[in-house]
C-alpha cells in the first residue's frame, strides 16, 4: 500500500518568486512540488526555515501563484542527471534536457551542494593545464586545481575567449555553466563546441535570460558536483567553464531583496563572500584520483575592480585574468599558482623568458609614454617600442593559438628581432642555448650529429 502523500495549504505570503507556508518535518535545501488552484505545477526548494514557516523559491516565478495553493515537499535536494549519457548532452537550470535528445528519467541522480573537499583528500597543485594562450600559458600558467575569473566589462570578448580556452585546453572534460546567456551567447557556445569536435566530452548547464532567475542559481551547483563526481570516480582532469558569476550575484540579490534581507553592500547581501568561496573552494586536485579547475567570467560594472563581485572573488581565488580592449592584459593579469610549474613541468627558460619580456614590454609602454609627451627618444627607447608593438600582435592577441615551447621560441626570435644578447640581463647559460643564432647552430650540431 502507497504511503499517503502529505500536502500543506497554509499559505502565509507570496513575495516575487517566494512562497511562505507553514510545514513540518522539511529539510533547508529539500524540493516540493507547488500545485496552484488551476492545476498548474512547479518546483521549489527550502530556501529559509523559521520555526514551522518555510520558505520556498518557486522555479517558474511567483506569476499567477494563489494563496490557495498547496505544496508537497519531496524529502531530498535538487538533483542533477549523472552518468555516461551525460556527455554531449544540454540541460537546463532544473536539470532538463534541452537539446530535442531523449530524455533521461531512467538515469541516476545526484544531490548537489554538500560539504567541500576534505582538504586531506587534496594534493598540492603541481600540473599545468595548457590553453594555448600565449598570455596564459606563458605569463600566468592555469595550473590544475586552480579557481581563477576572467575580470572584464560587458562587450569585450570574453566569452570568445572561454569558449576558444575550452577548446584548446587539455582537459579531459569540459563542464560549462551560462548563468543568464542571451540566446546568441548560447548558441555560440554550442555551435562552437560541436563545430570543433569536442562536444563528445563536454557537458552543459545553461539558464539563459529568459529562462526563471531562480534556476540561475542552481547552476554553479550541477556544474561543480558533475565535475567533482568525473574526477573522483572516474579520475578526469575536467575544467568547469562558467559565464557569468556577476549574473549569478545579481541573482542572489534579487532573491534575498524578495525575502525582505537587509542587504549589504551596494544591495547584495552579507553572505555574498560565502555564496561565492563555497562554489570556488570545489576546485581540487584529488589525492589518487582526478581534479576539477574552475575558470570563470566575472564583469565588473563601470570597469570597477573595487565593486561588490570582483571585490569578494578577489579574496577567494588564485589571481585573475584581466581583459580589456580585447586583449589580456599582462599589468593586470595574475595567476599566484603559476610558480607552481613554471621551471618544473615547464621549459627550463620559461620563468626568465616570461620576467625579460614583461620587462621589455613595461620599458615600452613607459617609451609611448615619452614619445606622446614629444621628449626624445633614446635607441634603446626606439627598441622597445618595436618590441612593444611586435609583443602586442604576437601574444596579446586572443586569438593567437601557440604551444608552450612555440610560443617560448618565439619569445626568444622577438627579443632577438630587438635587443642584443648583452640587453637581455639573463642567464648566459640560457643564452647561449636559446638566443637564435645559438639554437640554429645547437640544432645545426644536433642535425650533423645524427648523419
Amino acid at each position: 500500500m502507497l504511503p499517503e502523500l502529505t500536502y500543506y495549504t497554509d499559505v502565509l505570503g507570496i513575495v516575487g518568486d517566494i512562497l511562505k507556508i507553514r510545514a513540518t518535518n522539511v529539510g533547508f535545501g529539500d524540493l516540493a512540488i507547488v500545485e496552484n488552484w488551476d492545476g498548474s505545477r512547479s518546483l521549489g526548494q527550502v530556501i529559509e526555515l523559521q520555526g514551522d514557516a518555510v520558505s520556498l523559491q518557486v522555479f517558474t516565478g511567483g506569476k499567477g501563484l494563489s494563496t490557495e495553493a498547496r505544496v508537497r515537499f519531496l524529502g531530498h535536494p535538487f538533483q542533477v542527471p549523472y552518468s555516461t549519457n551525460i556527455l554531449g548532452r544540454i540541460f537546463n537550470g532544473a536539470a532538463e534536457t534541452i537539446d530535442g535528445g531523449p530524455e533521461l528519467f531512467d538515469d541516476p541522480r545526484i544531490n548537489v551542494g554538500g560539504p567541500s573537499v576534505n582538504p586531506v583528500t587534496r594534493d598540492p597543485p603541481r600540473n599545468m593545464i595548457e590553453t594555448r594562450v600565449p598570455m596564459i600559458d606563458v605569463f600566468n600558467c592555469l595550473v590544475e586545481s586552480q579557481k581563477i575569473p576572467i575580470f572584464s566589462v560587458a562587450g569585450e570578448p570574453y566569452n570568445q575567449l572561454l569558449a576558444r580556452i575550452g577548446i584548446q585546453a587539455n582537459a579531459d572534460i569540459i563542464i560549462f555553466g551560462g548563468l543568464g546567456l542571451i540566446f546568441d551567447d548560447f548558441h555560440f557556445f554550442r555551435s562552437t563546441f560541436e563545430s570543433e569536435g569536442m562536444f563528445s566530452r563536454t557537458v552543459m548547464f545553461v539558464n539563459q535570460a529568459s529562462d526563471p532567475i531562480v534556476e540561475r542559481l542552481f547552476v554553479p551547483d550541477m556544474c561543480l558536483k558533475v565535475a567533482e563526481r568525473y574526477a573522483v570516480e572516474e579520475s578526469k582532469r575536467v575544467l568547469v567553464l562558467m559565464t557569468d558569476m556577476t549574473a549569478y550575484a545579481d541573482a542572489l540579490k534579487e532573491i534575498g531583496i524578495a525575502m525582505e534581507r537587509v542587504p549589504s553592500n551596494r544591495g547584495y547581501m552579507g553572505d555574498l563572500y560565502s555564496q561565492l568561496a563555497v562554489r570556488y573552494e570545489r576546485a581540487c586536485n584529488y589525492h589518487g584520483a582526478g581534479s576539477v579547475t574552475i575558470l570563470t567570467v566575472t564583469t565588473m560594472p563601470g570597469d570597477d575592480v573595487t565593486h561588490p563581485v570582483p571585490d569578494n572573488t578577489g579574496y577567494i581565488t588564485e589571481g585573475q585574468f584581466y581583459l580589456h580592449d580585447g586583449v589580456l592584459d599582462p599589468f593586470g593579469s595574475l595567476s599566484r599558482l603559476k610558480q607552481q610549474v613554471i621551471g618544473k613541468v615547464t621549459r627550463e627558460d620559461h620563468s626568465q623568458v616570461m620576467n625579460t619580456m614583461i620587462r621589455f614590454y613595461s620599458e615600452g609602454k613607459d617609451a609611448e609614454t615619452k614619445q606622446a609627451m614629444a621628449f626624445d627618444l633614446s635607441p634603446h627607447d626606439e627598441r622597445t617600442l618595436k618590441f612593444t608593438g611586435l609583443f602586442t600582435q604576437r601574444f596579446m592577441d586572443i586569438n593567437v593559438s601557440l604551444g608552450l615551447n612555440d610560443a617560448l621560441d618565439l619569445c626568444w626570435e622577438t627579443l632577438a628581432e630587438c635587443f642584443a644578447p648583452e640587453e637581455l640581463l639573463m642567464k648566459q647559460s640560457l643564452v647561449d642555448k636559446y638566443y637564435p643564432p645559438a639554437r640554429q647552430r645547437v640544432e645545426a650540431h644536433r642535425k650533423h650529429s645524427s648523419h
